[in-house]
């Protein structure tokens, strides 16, 4: 355990230090790996080269170590990934939900200090000083007040909210020099858009008011329980909240096929009441900000730092393009991944084909009668191969809206964690009462719940 304190560099220098010694140790792979696959007689590509289990290694624990924007991003890449990068590669990235490191008691003490005065231990009957969970922004400890209540405290690493605009141009830049991302590509949007949410998510005053708002639009569902900030304790890079028991939702994947499908069905139906009943979303799908409580098989939802409004035209849009999916409406689905912005007007013009191919793999693998098994992945290598070409093709590499991107990470996520608990759901009919097509025809699908990643994925997004 004690390998895993380690001091969070604040200082802009020592962050943007740390990032170019990755960008050294990276670059340094490169070049050994491709020197070993020459000597094989192999032309190797510079993406091949670049995503090496040794390269991944590096970037996960130099992140790990910066937390904060830095590491915020990594765990966007790996939660999207999907089924796009090699088993292997997405199972090393996947630990950056859970490989930050804690900050040694010290550099605590300084920060709580800071946050709520020097003699801040009198508040508590107890503060455990070691974590109980450790994250890109902050690290959660428990605590218990005088009068027996016990709280969950999340305490922000220094130097995180004002590290987070040179954070993402630095971690942007390495893409670009990497050559992972095309030199056309305008990615400055996104980058704004991302330090927005970025900031937003280290205001821990809003978070706690997002809290609140959560538990007014679930106050009358008994399947979730989100907890109650303590204002008084709160400050703007210390949350205080109640502590609310729960195992990990990983935990689940051991317990009957009825339990895991009702549970992560609730999950499911969240994120379409979010989309098209709130207006309203936790856009970042995170397994570790899930908690199960196994007698009750309720759920905890935690970490609203990412919750935000969802506007009406992408509402409309993702509706449309349900809508379509549902009435396996080729044409209206064509128009509708447009609109919603996973694939471009230059995209279907150069690969038309390409997309109608798609489109018919998967309307053919959702369009099945009964429960959809969330487990069965057997499209993915014909959506692979189908969609190698179009990825190639990074002249007409485009980003969707940002809005649409933040929606669909959650829409991704939560479909991911369905696969992993190998899920079987009633999903077309979930679909069809959220966009509010109650009656469907005898073959419908529900195209656009889950695979519309496939084929974003498939545009080069």
């Amino acid at each position: 355990m004690t390998d895993r304190y380690r001091k969070v560099p604040s200082a802009r220098l020592s962050r943007l230090a740390a990032l170019g010694q990755l960008a050294g140790g990276v670059a340094g792979g490169v070049l050994a790996e491709g020197a070993r696959r020459l000597a094989r007689g192999e032309r190797p590509h510079l993406s091949n080269l670049l995503l090496t289990p040794g390269n991944v290694m590096r970037v996960t624990d130099q992140l790990s170590r910066l937390r904060g924007a830095a590491m915020k991003l990594g765990q966007m890449i790996s939660m999207d990934a999907g089924d796009v990068l090699p088993a292997e590669l997405t199972q090393i990235l996947s630990r950056l939900r859970d490989a930050a490191h804690f900050m040694p008691p010290a550099q605590l003490n300084r920060v709580l200090a800071e946050q709520w005065g020097a003699d801040w231990r009198q508040r508590f009957a107890r503060f455990d000083a070691t974590p109980i969970a450790a994250a890109s922004i902050g690290q959660v400890h428990r605590a218990v007040l005088h009068d027996g209540r016990t709280l969950a405290i999340k305490v922000q690493y220094p130097g995180v909210a004002a590290s987070i605009d040179a954070d993402v141009d630095n971690v942007a830049t390495l893409l670009r020099i990497s050559g992972l991302l095309p030199a056309g590509l305008d990615v400055a949007p996104l980058l704004a858009e991302a330090k927005r949410q970025l900031a937003e998510e280290t205001d821990y005053l809003r978070e706690a008011a997002q809290m609140r708002h959560y538990a007014t639009l679930l106050a009358d569902d008994p399947r979730f329980l989100a907890p109650s900030p303590v204002d008084d304790l709160t400050r703007a890079r210390v949350l205080a909240m109640d502590f609310i028991p729960g195992r990990p939702i990983d935990e689940l994947a051991n317990v009957a096929q009825d339990r895991r499908d009702r549970v992560t069905g609730a999950l499911l139906d969240l994120v379409l009441r979010e989309l098209f009943v709130f207006g309203y979303m936790q856009t970042d799908p995170n397994f570790a900000n899930y908690r199960w409580q196994p007698e009750s098989d309720r759920l905890v939802l935690l970490d609203f730092g990412a919750a935000r409004p969802v506007p009406a035209a992408t509402q409309a849009a993702y509706r449309r393009l349900m809508a379509a999916g549902l009435a396996e409406d080729r044409m209206a689905l064509r128009a509708a991944l447009v609109e919603v912005g996973f694939v471009s007007p230059q995209q279907l013009q150069r690969h038309g084909p390409r997309f109608d191919a798609m489109i018919d793999v998967l309307i053919g693998h959702l369009g099945r009668p009964g429960l959809f098994d969330f487990a069965d992945r057997s499209f993915v290598e014909r959506i692979r191969s189908l969609a190698t070409p179009v990825a190639e093709d990074r002249a007409s590499w485009h980003l969707p809206p940002a809005d649409t991107l933040f929606v669909q990470r959650k829409v991704s996520g939560t479909a991911l964690l369905a696969i992993r608990m190998k899920t079987g759901l009633p999903l077309r009919e979930m679909v069809a009462k959220a966009v509010g097509q109650n009656e469907l025809p005898e073959s419908s699908s529900a195209v656009s719940c889950s695979p519309n990643a496939e084929i974003a994925v498939a545009a080069g997004d």
